[in-house]
Order: structure tokens, then sequence, then C-alpha cells
């Protein structure tokens, strides 16, 4: 299948930026300036990030329709308001996790973005459940940049006007060069931000403006680092089919009645999670000394027993050591209990630490 690119590819082409492929696209990873320095700039100002591989997904529909999707997605659509968003999942009836994904309420029904590698198959499962009863698109005329960074919102104010009005998770349709624009206060990097989705004609002439105005743009790289420190999954690293909400400590993502009543895919294995049946949970590891600890790093306890393993680590240049992510058996999870991590042939001390690394900083 050929790789495919974002309609700002040449865009970051003549910015230097180093390529890689991602979820089948040729996707930039880093500039001229390294991921050390993007990261940085976007905990102190703010980043300009091409997530334009992700699907956005519309469903037109009425309150028929938040009944339906309730079956698949484990949150209250029902009393979820007009322009507001929620952090969910497609679950399967294992209780795992097809993809973790943003749902909006919009006028017409309901957005949601889905990610790069999982789209097309989570548009095969919606449509799928919805039983063709309403009308589903799968945008490829549109582009999603996301601004991230403390000074975002003064930057963005500049450019659209009213979008320094919103509130964390909260979206509304804007104008800019008179075409209609849906931004979102939200992001995934711990920072306060913005996605702004945007016709594919006007995203180059759009993400220039925004690097005019001291905004640099950021890849892959960094958009790493700064999502692990700030505690955030990583779909196929994370979590995946496999993994249910409830062991990847992510409980707080289905809403309270949702819980207590059930009704969608996957509820028996979720609810027997909720009760006391989880062997594993999902913690966040601070290796000791400068050691990087990377996925399918094993875990040991203190006397040598195999305990689980690592699912992402890098080095966190805002907290300035190593970071990780992973699951341990739950006897295992206090914050400061002492561990050992086994890389390359050798094992190296590690505590157990809170989630996240890094305090969020977002506009509630």
């Amino acid at each position: 299948m050929e790789t495919q690119k974002t309609a700002l590819y040449n865009y970051h082409k003549s910015l230097g930026a180093k390529f890689v492929p991602f979820a089948g696209y040729e996707m930039p990873v880093q500039y001229s300036s390294g991921i050390v320095d993007e990261h940085k700039l976007t905990r102190s100002i703010a980043g300009m990030f091409d997530v334009s591989h992700m699907g956005q997904l519309s469903i037109e529909g009425s309150e028929e329709l938040a009944i339906e999707l309730e079956k698949i997605i484990p949150i209250d659509l029902k009393k979820i308001r007009l322009n507001q968003s929620k952090y969910s999942f497609l679950t399967n009836e294992e209780g795992g996790i097809y993809d973790d994904l943003i749902v909006t309420k919009v006028e017409k029904g309901f957005n949601i973005i889905l990610n790069a590698a999982c789209k097309n198959n989570d548009f095969k499962i919606i449509s799928g459940s919805l039983k063709d009863k309403f009308k589903i698109t799968l945008h490829k005329n549109l582009s999603l940049v996301a601004l991230q960074g403390p000074k975002s919102s003064q930057i963005l104010e500049k450019i659209i006007s009213g979008v320094s009005s919103l509130k964390f998770m909260n979206g509304n349709k804007f104008s800019y060069n008179s075409r209609d624009v849906y931004i979102t206060r939200s992001g995934y990097t711990g920072e306060d931000g913005f996605e702004i989705s945007i016709s594919n004609e006007s995203v180059e002439d759009f993400a220039k403006k925004l690097t005019s105005q001291n905004v640099k743009p950021i890849g892959l790289g960094a958009r790493d680092t700064l999502r692990l420190e700030a505690g955030l999954c990583l779909y196929g690293h994370d979590i995946n089919e496999s993994t249910s909400p409830i062991e990847a400590n992510l409980k707080w993502a289905i809403s309270k009645r949702r819980r207590e009543e059930g009704g969608f895919v996957g509820y028996k294995k979720i609810k027997s999670d909720l009760n006391g049946s989880l062997s594993r949970l999902r913690i966040g590891i601070k290796p000791e000394g400068k050691i990087i600890a990377r996925e399918g790093v094993k875990i040991f306890s203190e006397d040598g027993k195999e305990i689980g393993s690592i699912t992402s680590g890098t080095f966190g240049p805002s907290v300035n050591g190593p970071i990780a992510m992973g699951y341990v058996k739950l006897n295992f999870t206090r914050p400061g209990t002492k561990v050992f991590l086994e890389v390359r042939g050798k094992k190296h001390e590690a505590k157990i630490s809170e989630l996240p690394f890094y305090k969020k900083s977002y506009v509630r």
C-alpha cells in the first residue's frame, strides 16, 4: 500500500523535516533544532503539530444517534453538552480497546477523532453498529492542526478571534479566510492548546500564519516525549485490543452511569475488572540514573520475580530524567515501590511513580 502524505507534506519538507513512516503516512519526526528543543519550545511558548493523519469522522443524527452510539462507546452521550468533548473508547467483546478517541457533540450529531492506524477499522465497526441509520463520513478533505503550549491562546486569538474564550474539552465553529473551521481546546501534550479542523486547501496558509507568530512546527519525536511526561497513552503501545480501560487506569473515562448500567460492548469483562478481578495496572516508572527503558523491557520485583513490562519509555526533557509507563501486578503499584528493569541483559533500579510526571496546564 502506498504511503500517504498529509496536505502539509511539502511545507514540512521546505522546513527541513526528517520524515518517518507512521500509521501509513510519511510524517515529520523532527526538524533541524532536534526533539529536545522542540519539546522545550512547546512547554515554554507554543508548537504546531500536523496531526492530519488522524481520522475525522462525523455522524449526523438526533437523540436516537446518542442511544445507538452508547452501545459501542461507554460514555453518557445523552448528557454531553453541545460543543463539549469527551475522551472515550471503542471496546470489543473481551473488554479490550479497539481505539481511544475524542467525541464532540455538534449541532447535527457527533464528531469523533480517531487514531490514524485504527481509523478505517473504526469506520467499519461504527458503520456496522449503526446499520446505515445515520449519515457517517470519514473526511478526506480536512486537515487537523494542533497548537500546544502556554502561549497558544494569545497566539491563536490574533489569527482567529474568539478562541480564547473556549474552555478545556470544549469547541465551536469559527471562521478563517471566510471558511468554517472547527476548533476545540484540547490536545495531547499536557499543555493548554487547541486542535483546529480546517480544509486541506486552507491548511498551509494557516500553518504559515502560525509560524509567523513565533511558533515552530513540532515532529512526532517531541509529541511522544510530551505526551509521556503528561502520562497519556499511545494506542498500540500502552493500550490495545487486549487491554481493558480499567487495567489501563482509565476508569475515569467511562462515565459513572455506564459503569453501573453497562449496555455497551465488553461490559461483562469491564464490570468484572471494576469488581476486583484485575491482575495488573498501568503505572508510571522512574528509572534510577540515565538508563532509558523502552517498550518490552521486563520489570522485576526486589526478590527477582517478573512482575510486568514497559510499554513506553523515553528521556523527559521537562523532568530532566528517564521516564516510562508500563503494567505491573497489583501488589506492586504503590508509588515509591522499588523495582528492577532488565535493559540489555542487566538489571537497573527504578521506582513506581505517580502519573503524570509533568503537571498538566489545562484551562478549565
